[in-house]
């Protein structure tokens, strides 16, 4: 490969999805990019297909292929670039670029009888400047029929990231549930689910575990764990499973809390009765989201356990889990857990935890759970909304809160689609319907993040009515009245798992989520890039 290399301060503007294509003599070439992130720790990125079309009888060839980058602010992160087709590695070259603008020379020698398709890979250096984009600005193809061209002009921007968590790192089977948040000191605290035998949620082998980053997420530290139950009541620990994290830091005092809901055994899912006699060999599985997966009462053979550890030196080490249990959980209900994410602090000092939980007839509903004195004692809200979980909240200007759930009957509806939102002023012991529930932000029934900061209100999740596709972050800045199209920025077109998590570090706002190329993705966005006036 030859690479040539020009300081350019002409930048393309970012689209969302491009297909071009232009015919020269007789080969047409075209190249084709979805709108997603270019991550570091992986082994290869594909960021573009090319199509090469032989429109003649005659066999031809190929003989190289011209491809030049841009980027915001220098091309230095991207290390190499392969051409592959089917896998097979047709070319390919260490980069040792500079500047923002660059044209690569790759080589390559293929028959070309009709249609041929050609993936462009790239590779980012482990540590990368995590704002920067990069697009594609030409494209030819040699042949001897000549140079066929594509025209480049509607090709998305692609921006960069980390793939934080990966399929199988650190022996860890999947990893799910992001939580995030940034402590008095600077540090990012990113949470999430390590399930370390299989994908599926409890019961299972799965622990709460975390990685800190003391840099804005340019760095992370390698994976610490806040919540293993390893094998406690003498099961093994496939049956001592804690998921479902939330992390909150108390802003007041810096601690950091982080809550997860623990299942001890299973719960038999036609009777609700706990089953006796389980060992490493046993195959029986339930959770407490299914059937009578988790029951009445308090006992651990009885209910899932609200847990919640503590830490007092920016998340280096956490206490033995406490039970809240009986402190946040109605007795008749069937469950009271944490909500995936994230809580909050409000204006007086007060500590919010999303909560979910099955009322007493085993229906899905949404809460809080708070503390008044830094975390010594927590209660619980009333429910906020019904035949709903996964939610987030924040505290709008005039003091109330406002609570955005998951709604379960939003799966696969394309008409009346939308979150369940509910607004509360007295700490959640009453609760009204906020005016765009269930309307104004669709969802394919899936967990979302939101986050306030500075008076504007941040929304994050699929933008689909039933695939979890298009992981788009909105903007309000009317306290989450209205949410104009004009704001939103999609980061990852494709499919992913959905879950997602904001914090906002010095300027910048910081997105966790389960995205197509990674089972976590950290992503960063300058505040002013995203509410600037359109």
């Amino acid at each position: 490969m030859k690479v040539s290399s020009l300081l350019s301060a002409t930048l393309l503007a970012a689209t969302f999805l491009a297909s071009c294509s232009h015919t020269n003599k007789n080969v047409r070439a075209s190249i084709m990019a979805d709108n997603v992130p270019i991550l570091s720790l992986k082994p290869t990125n594909q960021v573009a297909v090319v199509s090469v079309v032989n429109q003649t009888s005659t066999e031809q060839r190929i003989s190289g292929l011209s491809l030049s980058l841009k980027a915001t602010h220098n091309l230095s992160d991207f290390t190499s670039l392969d051409i592959m087709q089917e896998g097979r590695t047709l070319s390919s070259a260490r980069l040792d670029l500079q500047g923002i603008e660059a044209t690569i020379d790759c080589s390559l020698h293929i028959t070309l009888t009709d249609t041929l398709r050609l993936e462009v890979c790239l590779q980012l250096a482990d540590t990368i400047e995590l704002l920067n984009k990069i697009s594609i600005s030409a494209l030819q193809v040699s042949t001897t029929e000549g140079t066929a061209t594509a025209d480049c002009s509607q090709l998305p921007q692609l921006r960069v990231g980390i793939a934080l968590r990966q399929h199988g790192q650190d022996g860890v089977h999947t990893t799910r549930i992001p939580g995030l948040t940034v402590t008095p000191r600077g540090t990012l605290i990113a949470m999430y689910d390590a399930r370390r035998n299989q994908r599926d949620d409890l019961q299972g082998d799965i622990d709460i575990c975390y990685n800190r980053s003391t840099d804005g997420g340019r760095t992370w530290s390698p994976m610490m764990t806040a919540i293993d139950m390893g094998e406690w009541g003498g099961l093994p620990q496939k049956y001592n499973g804690v998921s479902d994290g939330s992390v909150t830091c108390d802003t007041t005092t810096g601690k950091l809390y982080i809550c997860g809901v623990w299942m001890h055994g299973i719960m038999d899912p036609t009777t609700g009765k706990w089953v006796e006699g389980l060992t490493e060999e046993s195959t029986a599985w339930n959770h407490q989201w299914r059937e009578h997966g988790s029951q009445p009462g308090y006992d651990v053979r009885q209910s899932s356990q609200f847990l919640m550890v503590e830490s007092s030196d920016d998340g280096l080490t956490w206490s033995e889990p406490r039970n809240l249990t009986r402190d946040v959980k109605p007795e008749p209900w069937w469950l009271m857990a944490p909500a995936p994410g994230a809580g909050i602090t409000l204006a007086d000092g007060t500590l919010v935890i999303p909560a979910e939980g099955r009322d007493e007839t085993g229906l899905q509903v949404t809460t809080i759970v708070y503390s008044r004195d830094h975390g010594n004692t927590w209660k619980a809200g009333n429910v906020a909304t019904t035949n709903s979980n996964e939610n987030m909240v924040i505290q709008r200007a005039d003091g109330s809160l406002m609570l955005n759930a998951r709604e379960r009957s939003n799966r696969g509806k394309t008409e009346g689609n939308g979150r369940a939102i509910a607004v509360s002023s007295d700490l959640g012991a009453t609760w009204t319907e906020h005016a765009t529930s269930r309307s104004a932000l669709i969802e394919p029934a899936c967990q979302a993040s939101l986050i306030k900061h500075q008076g504007i209100v941040y929304f994050f999740n699929p933008n689909h009515t039933h695939k979890r596709v298009s992981h788009t972050l909105k903007v309000s800045r009317d306290d989450g009245n209205t949410w104009p199209q004009d704001y939103w920025i999609e980061f990852d077109a494709n499919q992913g798992a959905g879950y997602s998590c904001m914090a906002v570090w010095s300027d910048e706002l910081c997105i966790l989520y389960e995205g197509s190329g990674a089972d976590l993705v950290f992503q960063k966005i300058k505040l002013s890039e995203i509410v600037t006036d359109k």
